[in-house]
């Protein structure tokens, strides 16, 4: 299951997706976690200390072989150079497992069971001249040709605000977390979400964060109405780790919180023609927007309409 955690910037959303990814991993569950934040702050809240999680290699700046990779031999493709973000696979496309032996896992950093993979940060060289959707067009490209089986988790920490629907990306997910606080900036960002998906058909539940008691519950409850899934409260544990302390459990109502969770991801069903469709139809909106520009090519030519997951990887 393709999961993402959202909200606006300071809700908790990085602390709430590695609780998570830890959660899963605890239990012994096969999971990816994705730093795609512009902030890439993921790796410590894993448990990594500063230097190893700068020295994760970044997927952004491995875009071209991961491009190639995931070609193939599909002769819709004409080149490396004309696959973008939004390329769908098709006959002769390679497709990723979770925790697969290909090259774009093999970027990846063990961190307690999970396997972390980064975007890469912003950096000085790309001032001016790029935007972070350069890098988290690796992240989309792996979803597009990622086939999870049932008990598999990708877990992704996207970048804050309503960025996360400045392209396709967003259909990518089978749920998507909206991290919310009681605050009415935390549950704006939840306004403006669910208008910007509803077209879509994209599942968000909105958890809770940062609540410190009835009026906080109360206050959520009012705005978000039945989209409120549950809520996590301060934590000792949380406070532990960001000060680089382990060994902290945590809190019973907040481990039950997660358990609600996940139990929400294992309770949607897929739907891969819906997945199928929602890629060719935002690959043919970026092919007539820039990318028929950018490539000199028609990049409608790269859809396969004959293509389908396999039934034996999409269960």
């Amino acid at each position: 299951m393709k999961v993402a955690f959202v909200g606006k910037g300071g809700s908790g959303k990085t602390t709430l997706s590695s609780l998570f990814t830890r959660h899963l991993a605890a239990r012994g569950l096969p999971v990816v976690a994705i730093d795609a934040d512009i902030n890439q702050h993921m790796g410590v809240a894993l448990g990594l200390d500063e230097d190893r999680a700068a020295k994760v290699p970044a997927m952004g700046e491995r875009l071209p072989e991961i491009k190639d990779w995931l070609r193939g031999d599909n002769p819709r493709v004409s080149s490396t150079s004309a696959m973008v973000k939004t390329t769908p696979p098709g006959a002769g496309s390679r497709l990723l497992r979770v925790g697969g032996d290909d090259p774009v896992h093999a970027l990846g950093q063990d961190v307690g069971g999970a396997t972390l993979l980064a975007t890469g940060p912003f950096n000085d060289d790309d001032l001016g001249v790029a935007c972070y959707h350069s890098k988290t067009g690796a992240v989309e490209l792996y979803l597009n040709h990622l086939v999870d089986g049932p008990g598999e988790y990708v877990v992704v920490d996207m970048t804050a605000g309503a960025d996360t629907f400045a392209s396709g990306l967003f259909t990518r997910f089978d749920l998507m977390f909206l991290v919310a606080e009681p605050t009415r900036k935390g549950v704006g960002v939840y306004r403006q979400y669910t208008e910007y998906a509803r077209d879509y058909d994209v599942a968000i539940a909105v958890v809770g964060n940062k609540v410190q008691g009835d009026a906080d519950l109360a206050y959520l409850r009012e705005h978000v109405g039945d989209d409120l899934l549950t809520w996590l409260g301060q934590s000792a544990a949380v406070r532990a780790v960001e000060q680089g302390r382990e060994g902290v459990a945590l809190e019973d109502a907040n481990t039950a919180a997660l358990d609600t969770m996940l139990a929400a991801v294992d309770a949607r069903a897929k739907d891969w023609e819906k997945f199928r469709r929602q890629a060719v139809e935002f690959h043919l909106k970026n092919a007539r927007s820039w990318a028929n520009r950018a490539t000199g090519e028609d990049l409608a030519a790269q859809v396969d309409p004959d293509f389908r997951f396999p039934v034996a990887y999409a269960g």
